[in-house]
Order: structure tokens, then C-alpha cells, then sequence
């Protein structure tokens, strides 16, 4: 009987593994959606940049790279703060809470990216 418990948890233990696992690719590829969409936000402020303004270009080239570190590191951390144990039903929670602190990093603080206007 007190071999139960052990038994039980020998059990539970890879299905605990498999849903974090599946937590970690759930929010792994959320991370992917918002890196692609800070590159276009940054690909877009690119275009904006007058060609011969050299120190604004390398401006903008600075600050962006800073940006992507920062979401980088930011999604680091977050695969590494999946809770093994955590039930199921706030899988969802956590996933959001990933979101909207990723969010600040993907989305100017002016809220949508404008499309460019092509010259003419």
C-alpha cells in the first residue's frame, strides 16, 4: 500500500514532462510569430530612413538590434520558467501572461505598424 503513491507518481511524472513539453512548443512558436513581426515593424522603420542619412541608419540599426536581444532574452527566460507541475487548465494563463510580456518588445508604443508608402 505506501508503494502506491510512488507508483502513482512513476506514472503522472511523463505525462507532467509531455505537458510542459507541449507548453514550451505552444509558446516557442508564439515567440516565432513575434519575432517575425518585429522584423517587419523594423524592416518598415528601415524604409522610412532617408538612403544617405548614415547616422540615423546607425542609429536605428543600434536600437533595433537592442530590441531583438531584449526579446530574445525575454523568450529565453520564458521557456525556462515552464512549470512542469502546473495544471492544466492554466496552461492558457501562463501562455498569455508570455504574450503580453513579449508585447511591449514586438509593438511600437504608437500601437499598429503604418504600412509604407512606396515612392514614386
Amino acid at each position: 500500500m505506501r508503494q502506491l503513491p510512488a507508483l502513482l507518481f512513476l506514472v503522472a511524472a511523463p505525462s507532467l514532462a509531455q505537458d510542459a513539453e507541449i507548453q514550451k512548443q505552444l509558446i516557442r512558436r508564439q515567440q516565432q510569430s513575434d519575432a517575425f513581426l518585429l522584423q517587419l515593424r523594423q524592416s518598415q522603420e528601415g524604409l522610412k530612413v532617408p538612403p544617405g542619412d548614415l547616422k540615423a541608419r546607425q542609429e536605428l540599426e543600434s536600437r533595433q538590434t537592442g530590441e531583438r536581444q531584449r526579446l530574445d532574452a525575454v523568450s529565453e527566460r520564458q521557456l525556462r520558467e515552464v512549470k512542469p507541475d502546473m495544471p492544466q487548465e492554466l496552461r492558457p494563463i501562463e501562455r498569455q501572461r508570455a504574450a503580453d510580456e513579449r508585447a511591449p518588445l514586438t509593438i511600437p508604443s504608437g500601437g499598429i505598424v503604418q504600412p509604407v508608402e512606396s515612392p514614386r
